[in-house]
């Protein structure tokens, strides 16, 4: 079961597209998350949810950081909510999939975890919210299991030595990297499994 291979925690990957680095002073701009399902024993991907932010009032978008991510914030099709609807939506979804593999805490999985487990922290406090569905402070890093793995620590060099497509015109969008990071996340634990199963047999 899920819950078994990380001792009771449900790993959800997440990632963040943000105004710039602080994530005391700088807004959340993207939200994504990406569930994962057990099959057959294997990890695979499941559900997806993205949601465009409004930058919270007060906080800074840095123009450097709008270039980078080719976002334009006055898109008419871009539909933002705010950050409270965001956040506590994914909880709802995260929760419903806590339950359902009998996971006491969820965990979160991303590429350079810390920034996006840090900007969710902030995000918590400033909204008031005071129940996430997260662990505190233990997150799970795709550069740590991506260069045990692969001797590499960027996305797109982990993909290539895993055969993971990986478009770079598409990387920067949170949904695109939420679901590339979950990729190489279950690529590696599965591969893992296989390897240590085939040691005990």
């Amino acid at each position: 079961m899920l819950k078994d291979r990380f001792r009771k925690f449900l790993p959800v990957i997440v990632d963040l597209e943000t105004g710039g680095f602080d994530p005391q002073k700088n807004a959340i701009l993207e939200i994504a998350i990406q569930l994962i399902e057990q099959e057959k024993s294997k990890l695979i991907l499941g559900e997806s949810h993205r949601y465009h932010i409004k930058p919270f009032d007060g906080l800074k978008v840095d123009k450097e950081a709008l270039e980078f991510l080719k976002l334009d914030l006055n898109h008419p099709l871009r539909n933002a909510v705010e950050e409270e609807y965001a956040l506590q939506e994914s909880f709802k979804i995260i929760n419903k999939y806590k339950s359902k593999y009998e996971c006491s805490r969820a965990i979160l999985v991303g590429h350079n975890a810390f920034f996006d487990h840090s900007f969710m922290l902030e995000a918590c406090i400033r909204n008031n919210i005071k129940k996430s569905p997260f662990h505190s402070f233990s997150m799970i890093d795709t550069v740590s299991l991506g260069v045990l793995a692969t001797k590499q620590t960027v996305l797109a060099k982990i993909c290539k030595e895993l055969d993971i497509d990986y478009d770079n015109d598409e990387a920067h969008s949170a949904a695109y990297d939420a679901m590339v990071t979950a990729q190489v996340f279950c690529k590696i634990i599965n591969d893992f499994d296989d390897i240590n199963s085939s040691i005990k047999c």
